[in-house]
């Protein structure tokens, strides 16, 4: 099965990086001392692989690392080994996202095209899974459905993230799964705007060219400062996760652009509403 890292994960590949480049060894030295492979070295550190508990304190005997940060590092190991309930769908999530996603504590989204998987509606994500993703047979399209519902819930947790969506006018009037669908899509968005950890905007068409034009993208923030914010894009070839401080920065300012331009919250509930009713 392949990895995925979560965040706490991606944490420890990190702190273990760092020590390695704070002791001045190359990648071959360490693997030549604990006679491991240049390879093996390298997995561990940009988490790709989930190391074993002995494995990371073979490292930190080999750094040198006293307590008590050892222990916190050896604490973060077996809490980075811990499965989700992502793992049981290994084969609708094809990367890290959903473990990402889930440990965020605000999601930032531009999307043009569709309503964000966290505030879809049965029927409109089955009509989304079933066009977006081409797939043959019904179970494979209600599985991925099931995936997607356990998913949403994590606006409804007690450290639920922020969620700020902004999306296209054009969304409110692509009639995806049929006009009933997207009325009743249009209906649950506006009541899921009321609650306090979900703000949506609308882009009006009047909003001309704007910095969205380049396609959707999702920035994720997490509770703890020690965890860079993520960039995420995807795309029918695969997904990017980006998470240089210059990529961040950059759509973390596109972003605000897009929002500059768009509809407050409350004019855009409006004009939800409004679509919703026209919708039927």
């Amino acid at each position: 099965m392949t990895y995925r890292p979560t965040v706490r994960g991606r944490r420890l590949a990190r702190e273990l990086r760092n020590l390695r480049e704070d002791r001045g060894l190359t990648l071959q030295e360490v693997a030549d001392r604990l006679e491991w492979s240049r390879a093996t070295v390298s997995r561990v550190e940009t988490g790709q692989t989930r190391p074993k508990v002995e494995d990371v304190a073979g490292l930190l005997d080999l750094y040198g690392v006293p307590s008590p940060e050892r222990d916190a590092l050896l604490t973060l190991t077996r809490e980075a080994g811990q499965r989700g309930w992502w793992t049981a769908y290994a084969d609708v999530f094809s990367g890290s996202y959903a473990a990402l996603e889930d440990g965020a504590s605000q999601i930032r989204n531009w999307d043009p095209q569709l309503i964000h998987g966290l505030l879809q509606t049965d029927d409109y994500a089955r009509a989304v899974i079933t066009a977006g993703r081409l797939l043959p047979r019904p179970e494979d399209i209600e599985r991925r459905l099931a995936a997607r519902k356990i998913r949403q819930r994590v606006l409804g947790r007690a450290n639920a993230p922020e969620l700020h969506l902004v999306i296209d006018e054009s969304v409110l009037l692509r009639p995806i799964g049929g006009r009933r669908v997207l009325s009743s899509q249009l209906a649950s968005l506006a009541e899921a705007a009321e609650r306090p950890n979900v703000t949506v905007q609308v882009v009006p068409f009047e909003a001309n060219e704007h910095a969205g034009l380049d396609g959707r993208f999702t920035i994720l923030s997490f509770p703890d400062r020690a965890d860079p914010d993520i960039a995420y894009v995807e795309g029918t070839m695969g997904d990017v996760y980006l998470e240089s401080a210059e990529a961040i920065a950059k759509h973390r300012d596109r972003f605000e652009r897009i929002e500059a331009v768009a509809l407050s919250p409350e004019e855009s509930a409006r004009y939800i509403r409004e679509a919703a009713g026209s919708s039927q």
